[in-house]
């Protein structure tokens, strides 16, 4: 991307739903997420000149590819616009939002509509984690594992042990943080659960042990729903503001991108920086590439994150390659308030992927939505004060895939 990218509008669904249990589907959940994308950015879908579609694994929870023509099915008026699909894991969603944003800067099309879905509950829970382990290398990891993604995990979660010390408190916090906001989010997967005393605590009973040293409460839960968002260049956001009384400056840019691959297997990677001074360099080097593009110095310049946290200690994790403390020092912004809501650098005041939910193809489109609403201003019982600048990371696999955004207005 060589220019801004302008935010008009976007639309999610309620991450708590059960689709399968109300006999929907895909196209259910497209033909609810559309309209309001577009009454949400006051497009007509006639205006979208391309699609592109973030989702990891159609095929093998619901036996549904060709989510192109999908999103086409689900909204007749997009017929003859070119459509594609784009897998990254967990950062498709993103994946698909670079890749529209390379087509409005190549000067091809003006408008795209990026839609990210997933339905994972219409499976058990087993099946699901088979069904999401093939993101992981298939055949070369987690062999031994029941559930692949927490012993994974589970595995970060103890090479960070060995390089820094890892006490679980620092975990249990930062989920407590995460659970705490997406009890305020209305489309939060976890708002109306409850944790009693020790759920966030090494208590066997309330908070038993999943995989190696990472409890329930570190550990994200799969679920359904979708996020689109539509995107515009300068020229056609320009005209757009025009006509509605307002200036360029006070519509959500994407100013910004960061988008690295490292590779597959998690092994190869912790053996590969074992000298760095980076648990994911590559992790690293997106968010730096975001900062860069964008013209910023670094998380200085930032008011809010929404971050990965798939689980506990990828969000601890990925707080630390942000710029903000060095490798094993994550423990101490958990503890002393700045990632709080309140704090000087708020983390997912929606609740991130912990509490909000990960329908893992929609995440990334989701990240961007909510920030786009926290830099004008209406992300209402969400919104953080003075937020003027957010910056998105979104992981895929085992940080195999790193993208960031940087969103923000100047009005």
């Amino acid at each position: 991307m060589t220019q801004d990218l302008y935010v008009l509008g976007g639309a999610q669904t309620d991450f708590a739903r059960n689709w399968a249990a109300e006999g929907l589907g895909l196209i259910d959940m497209l033909r609810e997420v559309l309209p309001a994308t577009f009454a949400d950015a006051q497009v007509d879908p006639t205006e979208v000149e391309v699609v592109h579609v973030g989702n990891l694994a159609g095929e093998l929870f619901s036996g549904q590819a060709q989510l192109g023509g999908l999103v086409v099915a689900a909204e007749p008026a997009l017929v003859g616009r070119p459509s594609t699909r784009h897998e990254a894991a967990c950062a498709s969603g993103s994946t698909a939002i670079v890749a529209a944003g390379a087509d409005i800067s190549s000067g091809r099309y003006d408008v795209a509509l990026v839609v990210g879905l997933e339905l994972m509950r219409n499976v058990s829970a087993k099946q699901a984690a088979d069904n999401l382990g093939t993101a992981a290398w298939a055949g070369r990891e987690a062999l031994d594992a029941e559930y692949a993604w927490p012993a994974l995990f589970a595995d970060v979660a103890e090479e960070y042990d060995r390089r820094y010390g890892l006490d679980h408190a620092v975990l249990g916090r930062f989920a407590q943080i995460a659970f705490d906001n997406g009890a305020r989010n209305p489309l939060a997967q976890t708002r109306a659960w409850s944790f009693p005393d020790g759920s966030f605590a090494e208590d066997d009973t309330v908070n038993p042990l999943v995989e190696g040293r990472l409890r329930k409460t570190d550990c994200g839960r799969i679920t359904d729903g979708a996020a689109a968002i539509v995107i515009a260049s300068a020229e056609y956001a320009a005209e757009w503001a025009a006509t509605r009384g307002l200036e360029l400056d006070q519509l959500p840019r994407i100013t910004g991108f960061g988008h690295r691959t490292d590779t597959l297997l998690l092994a190869d990677k912790l053996s590969a920086s074992r000298d760095s001074e980076h648990l994911f360099p590559q992790l690293h080097g997106a968010i730096q590439d975001a900062y860069g593009r964008a013209g910023l110095t670094g998380i200085e310049d930032i008011d809010v994150v929404e971050m990965h946290d798939c689980f506990s200690i990828t969000g601890l994790v990925t707080l630390e390659h942000l710029g903000l403390v060095g490798g094993g020092k994550g423990g101490s912004v958990v503890h002393d308030g700045t990632i709080e809501r309140t704090g000087s650098l708020p983390v997912n005041p929606g609740g991130g992927l912990l509490s909000a939910g990960h329908p893992v193809g929609a995440t990334g489109v989701r990240m961007v939505l909510d920030a786009a609403r926290q830099v004008t201003g209406t992300a209402g019982v969400l919104q953080v004060d003075g937020a003027k600048r957010v910056l998105t990371v979104n992981v895929g696999g085992s940080f195999t895939t790193a993208v960031s955004f940087v969103v923000e207005t100047t009005a």
